[in-house]
């Protein structure tokens, strides 16, 4: 799940609930099979390897499925999977876009998984382009809050790499840039000593739909049902919802 809105530090909780880490740690793995497949085995010349293997060591996945699922990718180790990636259009409840992306080895099963999903919980799928055109390819760096390290010191650390902006995130800052400059700014983060938590290319809404509990509490519904799937790899959405929206959702859960 990616947002982009202090929704997601909602969901980054949700996630750590031992019944969805199974699935989390599936994905992450799914993402580094896929970056070494397709960029090579040695993360010091694969960023997008390098990035996908810190993001699953910050989830806690083992050291062991990390290798393996490098082997696999790479073709050291037999038995990796022929993801293909799919991207899936749709609108939520209360006209929320979103972009659900899958990797999955059986395209079939993907689109009968996120038709239903959209259909029991009062969204719809719609046309190639008609919802994607809301969103932009972006480089995103979720970077957790911690003693000196303020949005103006990050923005000073990495406005010369190209980054645009930083957000307050809630729990977190947000680094956006392009998706080109996205290593660029990950290591002037490194260098200046910096943590960050995951370092990725992203959908960015160019606009946000806000909602109220009730909204919230149906777009979430949808996000889980989609979650559920095994294919479905990353979800986008242009919604927001206030501090105090949040906190009531994240109350009556």
């Amino acid at each position: 799940m990616s947002g982009h809105s202090k929704w997601a530090t909602t969901k980054h909780k949700k996630a750590a609930i031992d019944a969805k880490r199974g699935k989390l740690f599936a994905r992450l793995v799914k993402n580094i099979e896929v970056a070494a497949r397709t960029g090579g085995g040695d993360p010091a010349g694969n960023p997008t390897l390098y990035d996908a293997i810190q993001k699953a060591r910050k989830n806690s996945v083992p050291s062991d499925n990390i290798d393996r699922a490098v082997k696999r990718g790479s073709g050291a180790e037999a038995g990796g999977a022929d993801w293909e990636t799919i991207m899936y259009e749709g609108y939520g409840p209360g006209g929320v876009a979103v972009l659900v992306e899958c990797l999955t080895d059986n395209r079939n099963r993907a689109a009968a998984d996120v038709r239903v999903a959209f259909t029991r919980n009062n969204g719809s799928l719609a046309d190639p382009g008609s919802v994607s055109y809301l969103f932009t390819r972006k480089g995103v760096i979720e970077v957790p809050k911690a003693d000196g390290v303020d949005e103006d010191t990050i923005f000073m650390t990495v406005l010369d790499a190209g980054a645009e902006e930083v957000t307050d995130e809630g729990e977190k800052f947000e680094v956006i840039s392009e998706a080109t400059d996205l290593v660029k700014v990950r290591s002037a983060l490194v260098d200046a000593g910096i943590e960050y938590d995951s370092a990725e290319a992203s959908f960015v809404p160019a606009t946000k739909v806000e909602l109220d509990l009730e909204g919230v509490q149906k777009i979430m519904k949808l996000i889980d049902a989609l979650e559920d799937s095994d294919d479905v790899q990353n979800i986008y959405s242009n919604f927001t919802a206030s501090d105090e929206v949040l906190a009531q959702f994240q109350d009556a859960e």
